[in-house]
């Protein structure tokens, strides 16, 4: 990659900075919507791309603002998208204890073992098939998405049982969506068992925190 192209890549990089702002508690914020966040990630993974794929090394300048401007349109595309069904889950999945995170480029549900499953369970109870139903809905009403469910688990039991656990439960999440119309080709389940806690597994608190499953829906176009 040439030096034109690194600027205008350290150019995009100036400008996501410049869209960040200092919140009232010190922490660093961004003052740009999920779209506009959308539109730039798009817009610099477009640029890279195309200067990367120019064979004959001619015009990468060129190539990188047409890269830019394609995936930038396709960025703000998506995360417009993104907002909208954002918007539409919060109504729908409204137990107490589930997370919607937008993150730019993907949604992230994330629902505690506590409400999806009894003790070393993998039948999910009736509170929390009704916020499958509505995830479901909102799958099938917004159908260019890959669907990625993982399960997880405590270190409390073995190894192998923490994973079996967790895979039969991320299957559990995904049949249901299946039974509700979600094409089985847009999912993908994954039992992670204990390797990816996200607090420790050394109190109660932190255990509830690792015992969940992980719905991430990925646009394709």
């Amino acid at each position: 990659m040439n030096m034109r192209v690194s600027l205008l890549l350290g150019a995009a990089g100036v400008m996501a900075l410049g869209a960040c702002a200092t919140n009232p508690d010190g922490t660093m914020g961004t003052t740009l919507s999920k779209t506009q966040q959308g539109a730039l990630i798009g817009a610099v993974a477009g640029g890279a791309l195309a200067a990367g794929r120019d064979d004959d090394k001619n015009n990468q300048g060129k190539d990188f603002l047409k890269g830019a401007v394609l995936g930038a349109a396709a960025g703000a595309v998506v995360g417009n998208v993104l907002e909208a069904q954002e918007k539409q889950l919060r109504q729908v999945m409204t137990s107490p204890g589930v997370q919607i995170i937008n993150r730019g480029d993907h949604l992230q549900v994330i629902m505690p073992s506590g409400l999806l499953f009894a003790s070393d369970s993998a039948a999910v109870s009736g509170q929390a098939q009704n916020d499958l139903y509505g995830l479901a809905k909102s799958l099938n009403q917004y159908p260019d998405s890959r669907v990625e469910i993982y399960g997880h688990t405590d270190s409390t039991a073995s190894d192998a049982h923490n994973l079996d656990l967790s895979q039969r439960r991320a299957q559990s999440v995904g049949g249901i969506l299946t039974a509700s119309g979600v094409a089985p080709s847009r999912l993908v389940m994954v039992g992670r068992g204990e390797s990816q806690p996200v607090a420790s597994n050394d109190t109660q608190q932190g255990r509830s925190q690792n015992r969940r499953v992980e719905i991430l829906i990925r646009p394709t176009k």
